[in-house]
Order: structure tokens, then sequence, then C-alpha cells
């Protein structure tokens, strides 16, 4: 008898992350299925044989998916077929939303169930999605606390399981070991500038965050700054006087006293590292003209939409000025402010509402349980 397959679909390297700890776990509970799908060297390394790699998906922006539209419809094409040959058990989809949610459909009307382990985000743009998420997904596992009862009152069979980065809590270097691999003294003050990881993101953001950094060391004697890098970064030093750090995330909120973040994962992260940070996003006026028009909550930053307040100060698009980024951040690295004891308090609340550790394990554990009724 032929051995059924468990497809994964993740678009980006966020979900190449989540997805290969939902496949380490499945395997570690000795899941009967092959696991196949879409992702990146995480997942292939937890046991998942890729029939695409993210590498070719993680395009940017309105406008940069329409010059990849052949290679999409291809894909959408393969996986079809796969999903509709009667040897899939479960679609795991994970985050990626413009395309998932047209997997989710294909896999509906294949009668073949449909995980979908984070969800789009439905609460911050396009309500309407959550009807078609209610028609197509057969179980969602939600990551933010407020999901799961939004989702269930709007139809979907919704489950949280807790925030992923919770499960690298565990392995969080203390400060002084953070700061030693990157070489800061204990006392030294620290700047971490994350401006982002695709270059676009680098594009629009280094240069006000270098700004920033500069005013912020004219304020501070001795401060020092450094910049996460993703590996494939190179920034010419003309452009950015600074060391970057080519690590993780988590070893440099824990070595900061304070951060300036891109709007997304990474203001969660400094949530969970307990790093008071400030929140900066800038993009292209059309892409914002439209984003605009569709956001329907009052925040960009993760952090303060799961704290339901604006918890780090947020400058979006023109609001984005060294001057004023530099007064938000000035109390944030003066560790004896009331302002940064504030903020840290407001950290730890966001972080106990993640949830606890093991939300791989939980999803893999509902995978299970999910193609084990298909089998059936």
């Amino acid at each position: 008898m032929r051995v059924r397959e468990i497809l994964f679909i993740a678009g980006e390297t966020s979900g190449d992350l989540h997805g290969s700890g939902v496949a380490r776990a499945l395997r570690e509970a000795g899941a009967p299925y092959a696991l196949v799908g879409v992702g990146g060297d995480r997942m292939r390394a937890a046991g998942v044989t890729l029939v695409e790699h993210v590498g070719s998906l993680a395009h940017f922006g309105l406008v940069e998916p329409l010059r990849h539209l052949f290679h999409y419809r291809r894909l959408k094409r393969d996986l079809r077929a796969r999903i509709e040959s009667g040897r899939v058990a479960l679609v795991v989809l994970i985050d990626y939303g413009g395309f998932n949610m047209q997997m989710a459909g294909v896999a509906a009307r294949a009668g073949v169930p449909v995980l979908y382990f984070i969800t789009p985000q439905v609460w911050a743009s396009r309500a309407k999605r959550m009807r078609k998420l209610a028609r197509t997904v057969t179980r969602a596992a939600v990551i933010l606390p407020f999901e799961e009862t939004l989702l269930r009152d709007n139809g979907v069979a919704a489950t949280f399981v807790g925030h992923p980065l919770l499960d690298q809590l565990e392995t969080l270097p203390s400060r002084e070991a953070a700061r030693t691999s990157i070489r800061i003294g204990t006392n030294d003050r620290l700047l971490v500038l994350f401006p982002g990881s695709r270059a676009q993101e680098i594009a629009r953001h280094l240069d006000p965050f270098v700004a920033t950094a500069k005013e912020l060391q004219r304020r501070i004697p001795g401060l020092k700054v450094v910049v996460s890098a993703a590996p494939h970064v190179t920034i010419p030093p003309e452009r950015c006087p600074y060391p970057l750090v080519h690590a993780a995330s988590f070893p440099l909120l824990r070595a900061a006293d304070a951060a300036l973040c891109k709007s997304g994962t990474t203001t969660l992260e400094a949530a969970v590292a307990l790093c008071p940070l400030v929140v900066a996003y800038r993009t292209d006026a059309f892409t914002y003209s439209i984003g605009k028009r569709l956001v329907t909550i009052p925040f960009i930053g993760l952090v303060n939409v799961v704290a339901g307040r604006a918890v780090a100060p947020e400058f979006v698009q023109d609001d984005l000025q060294p001057m004023a980024v530099a007064d938000a951040l000035e109390p944030l690295l003066d560790l004896e402010s009331a302002r940064r004891a504030e903020m840290v308090g407001a950290l730890r609340a966001v972080r106990d509402s993640l949830g606890q550790p093991g939300a791989a394990r939980r999803v893999a554990d509902i995978a299970l349980e999910m193609a084990g009724a298909a089998r059936a």
C-alpha cells in the first residue's frame, strides 16, 4: 500500500522555520506519512522532501509578484495535481496568505482536509477572507491570543497553540553571553538596528535608521550601535558606518539596551526578549496608499497589535524622522529611566499573553489527528 503524504506549503523563510518545527515533531512522533512540500533548507533538514524552494517565492510588495506570474501558475498547477492525486492525507498551510488561501480552496474542492498554521491576518485587513477561511479550512492553528475567539465567532474551527517564538526561550543567551558573542562590553550602552532582511526594506529604512543612531550618539557619548543583517546582506560602509552582525535576532535583542525595529515579527521577538523598542516602517507611496485603505487596525507593529495599545512608539512613512525617533529611543537607552521600566513591564505582559512553549508539537498533534481521520 502506498504511503500517503502530508503536504506542507510555506512561502517564506519564516514559514520554513515554523514548518520545520512541525515536521520535526511529526518525525519524533513516528508519523506514518511521507512529508513533502514547498519550504526551505530548514524544512528539508527536518525531513520534508521539497517540491519547490521558498527562495523562488519570496517576492515583496504588490508589484513584484506580478513579474513572476507564470512561475506561480506553474506551481499552482503542480500542487493542484498532487492534491487531486489521492495520495495527500492532509495539507498543512503555513502563513503566506495570498497563495495559500487559493490552495486551501483547491484542497477543499478535492475533499482533502486543510490545517492552516499561522492564518492570514484577517483581523487587520480584508475581513471578507474570514468567510473563505470558514469554507475552505478544516482546522486553524493560530498563534496570537485573540485570534481563536475571533475566528471561531466567524465559523472557523480555530485553536490557539501559542506563539512559536516561545520555543526559543529555553535557548536564549544571558545578556552577558550575548554581548560577549558580539564583542560589546558589559557596561556599554548598545542600540541595535533592525532595518529588515529584504533589499527593498533596507533601501527604505537604512538611511533614517543610521541618521537616528548618529543623533543618539551625539546625545549619548560612547553609545555603541550594531546593525542586524541577514546572512546574504551586504551594505557598503559609506552607507552604514556601523558593524553588521549576521546573527539571529534573539541574541542581539538580549544584548541590546534598546532596538529600532522595522515592523514585523522582530517586534514580538523584542517582547519575548524584553528589549525596549521603537517601531518604524516605510514603503513605496503606491503600496502604502493601497494598504491604508485595507488596514482596519490602528497599529502596524505586532507587539502593539497583541497588546491592544501603543506599547512601543510607531513611526510610519513620512513620520519616520530621525530626530523624532531619537527622542523616543533616548529614554529607553537609560537603564534607570521610568519610561524604560514601564515598557519592560508592558513587554513582559505581551510575552505572557503568547501562551506556552510547544506550539510546533501541538500543531503536529492536530495534524496527526486530522490525517488519521482522513485515512480512516
